[in-house]
């Protein structure tokens, strides 16, 4: 193969991967212009349209996405052999692809970043928060982060938190001018600050569970949002009811009265938050490294 055959199959995995040719572009150090024309040279080369492009999006065309799914294997192992030929030359360096929720961003990663950065300073960490159940495979990310019960059964899973509570808050002020719901039933007559669901875009309808009764409420308010900081801000403000993650900023806010927890009895956990990556038989060392951080394990030495 030759170098140009290579840089045009890698450009086009980039453009598939971002779904974008700016994304694309700016990752590879590339013009826009000039990674359309490498584009266009590999189509012409194998004489077939690989890429659907509208002004808004662009999609693997039905050859394009056989081709994807047949060279994107490649490389990742010829990535994998890049780490892993630095890592035995005793050199940590390259960068690491994490695909993570939100909340484990703030409350896992962000935390550590400075310790991790410490340890290997070589290393570039590509973090992309997602709060869809994103393909890390098709993506070209190293692991993924998200609660458990959520995970294809092929992936390797290291949990990183104990289960989350799950807690529904108001603020005093609404509270005051509302008053306070003692059954799931009642929320129907609150205002509810509801979150959209990442995998269909349906509205969550809030679970609670009670001596083995378990219930779904639909609800309904003034907010509905995908963003976990604007129904937190919505509460905050008093404009109705939330249901959150407790580790995920509300505990603070509950700590220092500024929220107050309803329904404690009817609350309910999920399982925690887990890393996962695809199974192989060898475990990259760097990815090693990056979970024995999250996991406030010892990373002396690891940089050598």
């Amino acid at each position: 193969m030759r170098g140009s055959d290579f840089a045009e199959l890698k450009a086009f995995a980039a453009v598939v991967e971002r779904a974008s040719f700016a994304r694309a572009a700016e990752h590879l150090g590339l013009s826009p212009s000039a990674l359309s024309q490498t584009i266009r040279q590999l189509e012409s080369r194998i004489g077939a349209r690989l890429l659907h492009r509208t002004t808004r999006s662009v999609a693997p065309s039905p050859a394009g996405d056989l081709l994807y799914r047949r060279i994107a294997p490649l490389f990742r192992e010829m990535a994998a052999a890049v780490a892993e030929a630095g890592e035995s030359a005793g050199r940590a360096s390259g960068t690491l692809r994490i695909n993570t929720l939100g909340i484990a961003a703030r409350t896992v990663i962000a935390p550590r970043l400075s310790r991790f950065h410490r340890a290997f300073p070589d290393v570039v960490l590509d973090i992309v928060v997602d709060d869809t159940l994103a393909d890390i495979v098709a993506g070209r990310f190293d692991a993924g982060i998200r609660v458990g019960g959520r995970l294809e059964k092929d992936m390797v899973a290291v949990r990183l938190t104990p289960d989350l509570d799950m807690v529904a808050v108001a603020s005093p002020d609404y509270l005051a001018r509302q008053g306070t719901p003692k059954t799931p039933a009642d929320l129907h007559a609150h205002a509810c600050i509801n979150w959209r669901l990442q995998m269909d875009g349906s509205p969550y309808r809030w679970e609670f569970k009670k001596r083995g009764r378990l219930l779904e409420v639909p609800v309904q308010g003034p907010i509905l949002t995908n963003h976990a900081d604007v129904g937190i801000a919505a509460a905050l403000e008093g404009l109705g009811i939330a249901y959150h993650f407790e580790r995920d900023r509300v505990g603070e806010h509950l700590a220092q009265g500024r929220l107050v927890q309803v329904l404690a009895d009817w609350s309910i956990s999920r399982p925690g938050l887990f890393l996962y990556y695809p199974s192989r038989r060898h475990r990259p060392a760097l990815l090693g490294a990056f979970i024995d951080c999250l996991l406030d394990r010892d990373l002396e030495g690891a940089s050598a």
